[in-house]
């Protein structure tokens, strides 16, 4: 399944409570996000709660808007991406290198 990295604006800021309510809202997200086959992984939202930048999996960029369409919620744009982790390099055959003859 394609990952992707949303941006969102909230020009008057998003503030979802960390009470049972919010949880309630996370929740329908994640119901309605499921009818279009779209997992929500996690979101960064900035300090000023203005701009999120969410990571989701999801069939198609069409089906990511479909869902945040089911949640009311913006999407400025929709990117398609790879996971890139420095730890995947850890023990691999590059590690065994020699340093400074690039020998093993």
């Amino acid at each position: 399944m394609p990952r992707y990295v949303i941006e969102r604006t909230f020009p008057e800021g998003l503030e979802i409570p960390t009470t049972t309510e919010g949880m309630k809202r996370c929740l329908a997200a994640v119901d309605d996000n499921a009818t279009e086959k779209v997992t929500w992984i996690h979101s960064y939202v900035t300090v000023d709660h203005r701009k999120t930048f969410c990571i989701y999996d999801g069939p198609t960029p069409e089906a990511i808007r479909r869902a945040a369409s089911l949640n009311e919620l913006p999407v400025d744009s929709i990117t398609e991406v790879n996971v890139l982790d420095p730890y995947f390099y850890v023990g691999s055959p590059a590690t065994l290198l020699d340093e400074h003859t690039g020998r093993r």
